[in-house]
């Protein structure tokens, strides 16, 4: 299967492979083929949700539980779920007797919960608010000030029809957060801790045929469990999934390839075959590859066929079929431009004698990559440098509840950025976003754990890292290791084992051999902020993975002073310590900004640390930091200094940014505020000015010029106010009302134009840039007039009467010429009419504590977001209307079909 060379002096591996996704891509929600059956249970669920612990349950002692002596605790009755993924049987876990939680009346048929809340999934029961401020709510800035905290139930019926007798009824869901539990007709069926997993659960023992079955979920969401926003509920899509007694296993396919090229490729099909039937059985398989339109999911030409296999397998076991065939021409997955992301479907089918008892189609593409210490990563031959951004899973004012076309928006605009990569800070993401990363071309780091037994906040999960830590790591990388996206594994973040010596260096290797036991066709890594190349945790590992480092933590300048530990650029140190090993920085930057905000005066440096003095870049009470773009976190640097260290070191292989987009929680340096200051994309999608500074390194060829600061200061008439340009261009000449201000020319490790000693007049600003001699990009802002009437655009004016895609409405403030207003602030109230509704609205302002469901939202530097569902099977015109006080009122209209 493992197509592998190796040379330790070059510093070279090369792997090729081919990839699977999942058995039914997350891009429908109802998949019927021979044999097998999957069904959405997104709709008719009731839910309520309690801060106290009203059913006496629990599933293990934690910190945070007052009264544990008068609990039930459950753990004995959880742990046999992860048996499927715990490799030594001798370790796998033994079901108590009993049925614990069975007198709650919350899992009974015969409850009445007319009462509760009607919902559908994805479900996050925090994000409507209201958000907590002032410094003694239970929940802090670090997780959202959203009230994620307690316990909830989602209740709803299932019926199993009799012509289903004797197949195997599965419940799949793919993430609760958190410590989900599951009882069918009152009988505790199994449940998973951990919220980023998804899992699966036999509900057949349980069902009544033909009869209205109960089904009842739990949830316990503890305060003090995250250092980002979580979110709480059924937050990813679930399934139920009907199957033959014998079938294709859960992530149960697994194909590699090798001899990749563009001429011809050689397939390796594995195919786990599980039979619950009380007999052994003698079955064939078979396995047709066709060329798949990613745009439909419909499947094209035929292109190979795996031969026919047989296997006897013994009762209530499961064994592995082997084949392999080879491909001609095979259009090759990779990373646009250069290359383009095709995918295939491979059709796996299961007989029983002459009749097909499951069928089991799985997308995939061809690529092979090579990790070389020395360029740094080669997909199918090219090197493809790393373009990346850290991602977590919140989509914003939707919260943690997952939305394809919301997760579709974020990476679109990550792409016109420039990124080719993420990074899933720091958990399993959900299975659609990788469906979407095969799709558009994107490389992931697919990471799943945030800490191991050492804890970073007191109930998270080092709670349960000790029981689950080999199902959690073995269950998501079967679930993902078939998805050609994924180019590394990271098996931990940042973790406080990797300066503990060699009992650290103990965890990572077993994590680590773990991963290779799963996927010999990938390199794994964790993130190391604190362990330096002499130390036994880098020995660990396949790729080199710096977090801040590389660039220096509080090394030089304004941070040396900072508390706190000081690292010096180590890009070097660990190059020659690990020559072979692949490097790159898996955080760089943590670059700090509010979208249009800026303070003066400005610093003078090209990265400091925010600060609330003059030129440190901060306002603590209003909670802004200041977008030039210079400023950061203490442990940070700007784009800037990053971009020089690894320019220095061109072993590197490439960045993962802190951050893409901002994120809900963790809103350093103001703790009192909602959201995130990292993003180079704020909370509502709205481009920072970072943006353009990104998009000029990773786009060399893209023809812009981007001036900030705004030009409408009428306070600042006559003061120094500094003017900076963003362009790939390699000279540029600054105009105030026609005056030239100077040309400059970038210098060796520059990355922007400045001007910094430019006095304000109101007017207007413009730039004329240069490259190569050549003209490049002008561009112009101007002062603007007082705000008189409103503008609304949609991303897409056409969506899908399906219930769950989505049309993100931009409002702009405008001035009497149509230029957006920079400072304005006018409250904007949204209405709809059709078949529409609006789900949220925001702003990207961190410091805005306005619930996300309001129709009213203030404009935050001349901008405000809309968020427009359409109804299910309502086809019709959607009207969204924005108005404001003495502003002009607009309207945009919207095609559902």
């Amino acid at each position: 299967m493992l197509f592998f060379t190796a040379s330790g002096a070059l510093g070279l591996i090369s792997l090729s492979l081919s990839l699977l996704s999942i058995p039914v891509s997350g891009e429908g929600a109802v998949s019927a083929s021979v044999g097998r059956e999957r069904l959405s249970l997104s709709t008719g669920w009731r839910f309520s949700r309690s801060t106290t612990r009203p059913d006496k349950l629990v599933y293990d002692r934690r910190p945070d539980v007052s009264g544990q002596n008068g609990l039930t605790i459950l753990k004995s009755w959880i742990l046999p779920s992860a048996n499927d993924f715990i490799s030594d049987p001798a370790k796998r876990h033994q079901r108590p007797t009993g049925a614990p939680g069975s007198d709650v009346p919350f899992v009974q048929g015969t409850y009445n919960d007319s009462e509760w809340e009607t919902v559908d999934l994805p479900h996050d029961w925090a994000i409507k608010g209201p958000f907590y401020t002032g410094g003694n709510g239970p929940v802090t800035g670090g997780m959202g000030r959203l009230p994620v905290q307690g316990v909830a139930w989602y209740r709803r019926k299932i019926t199993v029809n009799p012509e289903d007798d004797g197949k195997l009824i599965y419940l799949d869901i793919d993430g609760a957060m958190s410590y989900a539990m599951v009882w069918l007709n009152g009988n505790l069926v199994g449940g998973w801790p951990y919220g980023y997993s998804s899992f699966r659960l036999d509900l057949t023992p349980y069902l009544e045929s033909g009869q209205d079955n109960q089904l009842a979920i739990r949830l316990d969401n503890p305060v003090d469990s995250s250092r980002w926003y979580p979110g709480g509920g059924i937050y990813r899509n679930i399934w139920l999934t009907k199957v033959d007694r014998i079938h294709v296993a859960q992530w149960g396919t697994y194909i590699t390839s090798k001899e990749v090229s563009s001429q011809s490729a050689v397939l390796d099909l594995i195919v786990q075959v599980k039979n619950s039937a009380p007999i052994t059985q003698q079955i064939d398989a078979t396995t047709d590859v066709h060329l798949l339109d990613p745009e439909n999911g419909q499947k094209g030409a035929k292109v190979a066929e795996f031969p026919r296999t047989a296997i006897s397998i013994p009762a209530n076991q499961t064994r592995p079929l082997n084949a392999s065939v080879a491909i001609q021409n095979p259009q090759l997955w990779g990373p646009p431009p250069a290359m383009h992301p095709n995918l295939y479907v491979a059709s796996t089918r299961l007989y029983a004698g002459n009749e097909t008892i499951d069928t089991y189609e799985t997308r995939f593409g061809i690529r092979s990559l090579t990790y070389d210490g020395g360029k740094g990563l080669l997909v199918n031959g090219e090197h493809v440098r790393i373009q990346g951004v850290n991602q977590h899973h919140d989509l914003g004012a939707l919260g943690a509840a997952f939305n394809l076309r919301a997760a579709e928006r974020q990476l679109e605009i990550l792409r016109d950025l420039g990124s080719n990569a993420i990074r899933t800070s720091h958990n399993p993401p959900a299975p659609e976003l990788l469906d979407l990363a095969d799709r558009m071309g994107f490389l992931v780091l697919d990471e799943v754990f945030d800490c191991w037994e050492r804890q970073k906040t007191t109930n998270d999960y080092h709670l349960i890292f000790s029981d689950w830590h080999e199902p959690i790591l073995r269950s998501f990388l079967r679930r993902d290791r078939n998805h050609p996206s994924v180019i590394a594994w990271s098996f931990g973040n940042e973790v406080g084992e990797q300066s503990t010596s060699a009992a650290g260096a103990t965890l990572a290797r077993e994590l680590h051999d773990i991963v290779h036991e799963e996927d010999p066709t990938r390199q794994s890594t964790a993130s190391m902020n604190t362990a330096k190349p002499d130390m036994p945790f880098p020995q660990a590992l396949d790729i080199i993975s710096l977090n801040y480092q590389g660039e220096g933590i509080r090394d030089s300048g304004s941070y040396a002073g900072l508390p706190g530990t000081k690292t010096p650029p180590v890009y070097p140190d660990f190059h020659n310590k690990f020559p072979g090993k692949m490097i790159w920085s898996s955080e760089s930057a943590a670059a700090l900004s509010t979208r249009g905000t800026y303070l003066f005066p400005v610093t003078n440096e090209y990265s400091a640390p925010v600060t609330s003095g003059a030129g440190g870049g901060g306002d603590s009470r209003a909670l802004q930091v200041s977008a030039y773009e210079l400023y950061t976190a203490d442990f940070g640097a700007s784009p800037d200094k990053a971009f020089v260290a690894q320019d220095n070191n061109s072993f590197v292989a490439g960045e993962f940014v802190w951050s893409g987009w901002d994120y809900l929680g963790e809103p350093t340096p103001y703790d009192s505020a909602r959201s995130s200051y990292f993003g180079i994309i704020d909370l509502s999608g709205f481009k920072k000015d970072r943006y353009f500074l990104y998009q000029a390194r990773w786009r060399p060829d893209l023809k812009t010029a981007h001036i900030l600061p705004h030009w409408t200061w009428p306070d600042r008439v006559g003061q120094v106010t500094p003017v900076h340009v963003f362009s790939a261009a390699d000279e540029a000449e600054l105009f105030l009302n026609g005056k030239s201000q100077g040309r400059l020319k970038k210098g060796a490790s520059n990355y922007r134009f400045r001007w910094d000693k430019i006095v304000y007049q109101p007017g207007q600003l413009s730039v004329a840039t240069y490259k190569n001699g050549e003209p490049w990009a002008n561009s112009t802002v101007r002062t603007t007039g007082e705000a008189t009437q409103l503008r609304l655009m949609a991303d897409r004016p056409t969506i899908k009467a399906d219930g769950s895609d989505l049309s993100f409405i931009t409002a702009e403030v405008l001035d009497s010429d149509g230029d957006v207003v920079p400072r304005a602030t006018n409250t904007i109230s949204f209405s709809i009419s059709g078949p529409g509704e609006i789900v949220a609205t925001d702003n990207g302002n961190p410091a805005d504590m306005t619930s996300f469901p309001s129709a009213d939202r203030k404009a935050f530097n001349g901008l405000a977001l809309a968020i427009v569902r359409p109804r299910k099977e309502a086809p019709g015109q959607i009207i969204v209307s924005a108005a404001a006080t003495d502003l002009k009122a607009v309207q945009v209209t919207l095609t559902a079909q």
